[in-house]
């Protein structure tokens, strides 16, 4: 990423709430798609887009749970057309099963799920379980989701990363901490840093295809499953190094709900937001923007092809 191009900026900002975004869209007619739709930011960001007009799945692992907010959002929103379906993005049976029922276009796919801090878990593949949910499961997602995505008028992802992949590129020698010791935080910086470069390489391959890719940094948003393996302490801890200021989930929501809507950025992808804007190179002075390791277009390529392997290789048993 270089600061020669211009950057796209937006009436929005830290503040706006993801009803701000679209509070004069109509959606009437488009289908979207947000996995981890049961708390925080995941919730905002369906009864946003239902509240536009749009038909929303939920694609979640507590399909009970899932039906609450699915209520939930139609009581608040009076749309009656929010779904939900059983995923469980660290299991490639469950997505496969996902990709297989779904049935015609979809317009919007909101990559949200994510586990974050996990003690070392592998997945029956032996993949670590944040690189394996937070990265390998969405691009499996996505990846089986293409043709309803070419499908769809205009078409857009959205991967939701985080700030923490400024702590780690991917480690294409060691990717799932067989050799090197497990370190939660870089395991999650990891993870993160695959978001990104995913959306790199998807917009590369798919805009012909009428689809946008792109990754959005909600900021910090406490109340969220996400924090659920962190020790108070360690919160208290990561507040006074990093000096956030924590958002709202409406408005945690907002560049993700911004990036899946806003009719000015139709075509931008590839990209990496943060506060409904896209972020600047992140240099040492501040902890934000977007770290050069998570933009290389080298390392998407590197990563898409690794990908790939491992998820063809999962398919076959």
């Amino acid at each position: 990423m270089t600061e020669e191009r211009t950057l796209v900026t937006t009436p929005f900002d830290a503040e706006s709430t993801a009803g701000e975004v679209v509070a004069h869209l109509d959606l009437t007619g488009r289908r979207a798609v947000v996995t981890g739709a049961t708390s925080g930011i995941g919730v905002e960001t369906a009864r946003a887009l239902a509240g536009a007009g749009a038909e929303v799945t939920l694609a979640v692992r507590n399909t009970g749970e899932g039906e609450r907010v699915a209520e939930d959002i139609r009581a608040t929103t009076g749309n009656e057309r929010v779904h939900v379906a059983p995923l469980d993005l660290s299991d490639q049976a469950s997505v496969a099963d996902f990709t297989a029922t779904w049935a015609g276009p979809l317009h919007m796919l909101v990559n949200n799920a994510g586990v974050m801090m996990t003690p070392e878990r592998r997945t029956p593949e032996g993949w670590e379980l944040q690189f394996a949910t937070n990265h390998l499961g969405h691009f499996a997602l996505a990846t089986g989701l293409h043709g309803a995505l070419a499908e769809a008028d205009r078409a857009r992802v959205v991967g939701v990363t985080s700030v923490g992949h400024l702590s780690s590129g991917i480690d294409f020698d060691d990717i799932h901490f067989r050799e090197r010791p497990y370190d939660p935080a870089v395991a999650y910086g990891q993870s993160k840093t695959a978001v990104v470069l995913f959306a790199v390489e998807a917009n590369r391959r798919w805009s012909g295809d009428g689809i946008t890719v792109n990754a959005a940094h909600p900021g910090a948003v406490m109340e969220t499953e996400l924090t659920r393996h962190l020790s108070e302490e360690e919160v208290n801890e990561a507040v006074s190094r990093g000096g956030y200021h924590f958002k709202s989930p409406q408005q945690g929501a907002a560049t993700s709900v911004m990036l899946a809507t806003w009719p000015p950025i139709e075509g931008v992808g590839g990209r990496y937001f943060e506060d409904c804007n896209e972020a600047r190179r992140h240099t040492p002075e501040a902890r934000a923007g977007v770290a050069d390791h998570a933009v290389d277009p080298e390392a998407a390529v590197r990563l898409w092809e690794a990908s790939m392997a491992e998820i063809v290789l999962a398919a076959r048993g």
